[in-house]
């Protein structure tokens, strides 16, 4: 399985956000840079977080962004549905795209979606929260 970069860069922003003191608002630029991401791509994807109420943003001079929820209520596997929505890991997910002849017989199909559902089982055990247990360590990559 492979996240796009779109997810990979919305669980960067929350783990960042996440281990910000409460009251302090980021911005995209900052982030932008301690990760090396194009400050556009990182612009959409805090713009859908902020649609999805998991970050709050405030324009203007004052401005930023900050985690909106807990941490303990952020799931990675929900998350991670709505950032790859549709999941399709084969053509043949996608009934209207899927021109494979062998699909009436295949057993792959089965075999991946057994797969697949069990990756997203995993990322629905986990939170925010459990991505943050070693917050001081991320704390001091930030500060580098």
């Amino acid at each position: 399985m492979q996240l796009t970069s779109f997810t990979d860069y919305t669980l960067r922003v929350l783990i960042y956000l996440g281990v910000q003191p409460e009251e302090k608002r980021s911005n995209i630029k900052e982030i932008s840079d301690f990760y090396s991401i194009s400050f556009n791509h990182l612009s959409k994807v805090v713009y859908e977080l902020g649609k999805l109420g998991m970050v709050d943003t405030v324009r203007g001079r004052n401005g930023g962004i900050k985690i909106a929820k807990k941490p303990s209520e952020i799931n990675i596997g929900s998350l991670v549905r709505h950032t790859e929505s549709p999941i399709e890991i084969v053509e043949c997910f996608n009934e209207e795209k899927n021109t494979c002849k062998l699909n009436s017989a295949c057993r792959l199909k089965g075999a991946l979606k057994e797969a697949l559902e069990a990756y997203l089982n995993v990322l629905d055990s986990y939170t925010l929260s459990d991505l943050l247990v070693n917050k001081e360590d991320i704390k001091q990559l930030l500060m580098k």
